[in-house]
């Protein structure tokens, strides 16, 4: 068939014209016959079976009977009347219920006549009904050209408001087939579909729209998962590899001093196996020759910065420059003190550049760069002003990857005449699923070890009628020395009413509490109150701090042993994740309580028990992930990458790991797709760069 066929305007298939094309372009994003045939639908009706009467079931599923109406009345009700039809077979007796369009109903219904009826089913009075049934004479019903897998396509309010029903997309779909004759040119090769036992490209697209049964809609559905993730896994994987081809990076060879001495004699406690397996993965891609892009994923307090640290004194032993960047001053001010604690006895120079850095210390800094008096820069954005240039940047370190654009890390690169080493930091775990699908052109190392002497943190959910134990529990830690935070929920719709409830919640603390200092923040407070109160909170003058979520990332007090989370249902898994990190930061027993109200959704449920039942981030986020899907996860910025038509990232794992295999073994074979019998990927794959959205050639 001419591929060209397919971008033929939709306005010009049969039985669509100008309004309704008009409708699916804009409803649906429907432009061409292409992008009808990758119109997937959502769910089916299974009609492959007929039910007898006597087989009904008290669920209001959806069967299919055939039988006869005996008779039809019209019953008055409270308001208007309802139509009754008795409808039997020969198992027993049920009623169908109309409730409008009585008139029409009457004149076209024939008694006695075999119908097929299709529709929900509800159990009232001792006896079934079938309100608005779907029916069709027996007779009528043989001659369709259908499917015993009815599909059903996503819809919206406007498209059933105008009469843009399923049988309609349906029927226009049949028209593309008939026009199309269904053939269409098949994208994967022949090896591939061998070894995955794979239908053909035409069988399975006509098996999605009008399968013959769910095992030829099973095989179709896999083949077209299969192909989606395929395409997504080869374009990332090849633009890794690009990457490496073309972008050289500097060769960090030398494993000198400062490196060195920081391992033997400054190292302030023994290296876990994960931190070391890391620092090697680094110090191989630091010494390869190509632009290393590595994303290392750690939890909270899995000793990222450690690693960090170490990967910068390559850099320097190598004479070149390291900077850190992160997404808050407060953080970016928390690294320097961190870094400048380990550094004491190195003479390493380490320097902070922050939005509020003044401008006698940013003249100061940018001289000492450019001279190459300064070893490490950490700051925020404002390492990325024009002004800001480094003798020789060879590493930089971004902290927190999600809150930095592609945009902003390719500033980076421009301050050097050659692209510094990357290394991307996040202690949000992403599940390995969607981390091959996001970052799949970056390199990506795991800590999935804590530190050793870390006890894990204790995690309770306690309902608001325990309240006074939690307060009296609370008493007992601040007593032994401890300090507590009290973390209230920030839903930007309702500023004022969280303002109140962090107002109300903070006046019982301190009715409950008269002898002890209490910390407040919250986001309608000037900046320089925030960091005023943080630091009281820091300096261990003030025993509780009353918080909206503010204290999210990144402070760190050894001393705070209880996280108390207020209205916890309010907050998605990986915020309360992240809340629980702010304790258990010192050798005591750390703990966090949940606290909510009675009532709780199924999925808050599930939030809970997750937070109670484990400490690992990994295990948290896949759950967080089957909860919320792909898109929410990464935040709107990055969900772009998977918009995706058919395959599901959580529930097709399985044929994402076999996607991304298959696609490593082809380009392991033949990088550049230039065997023959890789000629159709090449075709296939160029028409993907081009068009961007996958579907828009896979036909």
């Amino acid at each position: 068939m001419n591929p060209n066929i397919l971008q033929t305007p939709i306005d010009y298939l049969k039985g669509v014209g100008p309004g309704r094309a008009g409708l699916l372009r804009k409803e649906l994003g429907i432009h061409t016959y292409q992008d009808l045939l990758n119109f997937f639908p959502n769910r089916y009706l299974d009609k492959t079976r007929f039910y007898k009467i006597n087989e009904l079931q008290r669920t209001s599923a959806e069967v299919q009977i055939v039988g006869k109406i005996t008779h039809i009345k019209t019953v008055e009700q409270k308001r208007g009347k309802r139509l009754v039809a008795d409808f039997v077979d020969d198992t027993g007796k049920m009623e169908l219920v109309w409730f409008r369009g009585h008139k029409w109903i009457r004149e076209n219904l024939k008694l006695n006549t075999p119908y097929v009826i299709f529709g929900k089913t509800n159990w009232f009075n001792g006896m079934f009904s079938m309100p608005h049934p779907e029916m069709e004479p027996v007779e009528e019903y043989k001659k369709q050209l259908r499917t015993a897998m009815q599909p059903v396509y996503p819809s919206t309010e406007l498209l059933a408001k105008k009469g843009v029903s399923n049988r309609v997309v349906n029927k226009i779909m049949q028209q593309l087939f008939l026009e199309t004759k269904g053939r269409f040119y098949d994208t994967l090769t022949e090896e591939i579909r061998e070894k995955l036992k794979l239908i053909p490209k035409a069988e399975a697209l006509f098996n999605v729209h009008f399968p013959k049964s769910q095992e030829l809609l099973a095989k179709a559905q896999f083949r077209l998962k299969f192909e989606e993730l395929f395409y997504i896994q080869l374009q990332l994987l090849i633009k890794n590899m690009l990457q490496k081809k073309r972008i050289k990076g500097y060769v960090f060879d030398q494993i000198g001093e400062n490196f060195g001495r920081f391992y033997k004699d400054h190292l302030p406690f023994e290296l876990t196996n994960a931190q070391k397996r890391v620092i090697k993965e680094i110090r191989s891609d630091l010494g390869s020759g190509a632009q290393m892009n590595r994303l290392l994923q750690g939890d909270v307090g899995s000793g990222k910065t450690i690693v960090a640290l170490m990967s910068m004194f390559i850099a320097l032993d190598n004479g070149f420059q390291a900077c850190l960047m992160a997404p808050t001053e407060i953080l970016a001010i928390q690294h320097y003190n961190g870094l400048v604690e380990f550094c004491q006895n190195l003479g390493t120079s380490i320097y902070l550049l922050t939005g509020s850095s003044k401008t006698s210390e940013r003249r100061e800094i940018h001289e000492k760069l450019e001279n190459g008096e300064i070893d490490i820069l950490i700051g925020t954005h404002a390492l990325l002003e024009d002004k800001v240039q480094f003798k020789n940047l060879g590493l930089a370190i971004i902290d927190e990857q999600h809150r930095f654009g592609v945009a902003q890390r390719a500033k980076l690169w421009k301050k050097n005449h050659m692209p510094p080493h990357i290394l991307v930091m996040t202690a949000t775990p992403i599940p390995r699923t969607l981390a091959m699908s996001l970052y799949g052109d970056l390199d990506i190392s795991v800590i999935d070890e804590l530190p050793p002497g870390r006890k894990p943190i204790k995690t309770v959910h306690r309902y608001d009628s325990n309240r006074l134990k939690v307060f009296r529990f609370i008493k007992e830690e601040i007593e032994k020395g401890r300090q507590v935070y009290i973390v209230y929920p920030l839903i930007q719709e309702s500023e004022k009413m969280d303002y109140k409830d962090l107002m109300d919640g903070y006046e019982s603390i301190a009715r409950e509490f008269p002898i002890t200092q209490i910390s407040i923040v919250h986001g309608q407070m000037k900046p320089a109150d925030k960091d005023y109160e943080m630091d009281r909170f820091v300096r261990a003058e003030t025993q509780i701090m009353v918080a909206t979520t503010v204290i999210e990332v990144g402070v760190n007090v050894p001393n705070a042993s209880v996280m108390v989370i207020e209205s916890a249902e309010r907050f998605g898994l990986s915020q309360l994740h992240q809340l629980r990190g702010r304790v258990g930061r010192g050798a005591e027993q750390s703990f966090c309580i949940l606290m909510t109200g009675h009532k709780l959704s199924n999925d808050s449920k599930t939030r809970l028990q997750t937070m109670v039942q484990t400490n690992d981030g990994f295990e948290i986020a896949e759950v967080d992930l089957k909860l919320r899907g792909p898109g929410d996860l990464m935040g709107t910025q990055q969900s772009g990458v998977l918009n995706l038509k058919i395959a599901d990232i959580v529930k097709d794992n399985e044929i994402l790991k076999a996607a991304r295999y298959h696609a490593m073994q082809v380009l392991k074979e033949d990088p550049d797709l230039a065997l023959e019998k890789n000629k159709v990927l090449k075709y296939t794959y160029s028409q993907v760069i081009k068009h961007k959205n996958i579907w828009n050639y896979i036909s």
